[in-house]
């Protein structure tokens, strides 16, 4: 078992079995902190991470740890937990984890439910919308088998998001196949290097919307589990932004906290 802990900054680590620290952009930085895993040995897109974030963790992964029956993915702030919390001993160990997995084919954060708008609307109004459209094109064309997923998600209000999961390595291999298929579509046909801001982020934001599509297209059984995240959150600025996104929709966007 092997689930990453993506970060891009030194930062204090969790001592678990079965959970190691990779620095995401390592082609990008300086140096390393001793005991992360870098993202830019062997088949890597680790030059890409302005772009894709903790994508490029995920990517190494796939072609780096065939080996390990488990991987998964976790966030230097969030963690898969026991109970929703900012105790890092909240935090689910790897018994936790097989026992799971014994159950359900994938382990997810709990979904995000935005209530008043569809997951589609909800990008629309906080990110660029060619990404978008243009990914939806890409689906229709290239895994049309996935069409009808995907556009389920965009009318559901609830999603799972941040690029966690944790899975057995066959159902990884086959996400992210499908996940990196499209994304490297999309690529083709979007300016995305010329981006500003946060835009620059857009594979990362774009990726969050097809683990559903993979997930229901599929089939797969999954259990949603609440995050330990280690910041707190400001949930009437983050409540703010939001409706300021829904609203008034030439104001500044502001989506991560």
């Amino acid at each position: 078992m092997k689930i990453l802990i993506a970060t891009h900054k030194p930062y204090q680590i969790p001592e678990i079995s079965g959970y190691q620290p990779i620095m995401v952009g390592s082609a990008l930085r300086d140096e390393v902190p001793a005991g992360y895993l870098r993202d830019d040995q062997g088949e890597n897109i680790s030059s890409l991470n302005p772009f894709f974030n903790e994508l490029t963790a995920l990517y190494w992964a796939k072609y780096n740890l065939r080996d390990e029956d488990i991987v998964g993915l976790a966030h230097y702030r969030r963690y898969f937990g026991t109970k929703s919390s900012h105790n890092l001993a909240d935090i689910l160990s790897q018994e936790q984890i097989y026992d799971a997995l014994e159950k359900v084919d994938v382990l997810l954060p709990k979904q995000r439910n935005y209530y008043i708008e569809s997951q589609e609307n909800h990008y629309l109004n906080a990110h660029k919308n060619e990404p978008y459209f243009m990914m939806q094109d890409v689906i229709k064309e290239s895994f049309p088998e996935y069409l009808s997923a995907f556009q389920q998600m965009g009318q559901s209000k609830k999603a799972h998001l941040f690029n966690m999961a944790i899975m057995k390595q066959a159902d990884f291999q086959s996400y992210t196949d499908f996940m990196f298929g499209v994304l490297n579509q999309v690529a083709q046909r979007i300016p995305y290097e010329s981006y500003e801001g946060q835009d620059r982020r857009v594979f990362g934001f774009l990726s969050e919307r097809l683990m559903d599509t993979w997930l229901y297209t599929n089939h797969k059984t999954f259990q949603d589990f609440p995050l330990v995240t280690t910041e707190k959150t400001n949930w009437l600025d983050k409540g703010t932004q939001f409706l300021k996104r829904k609203f008034f929709k030439n104001t500044n966007k502001k989506v991560h906290f």
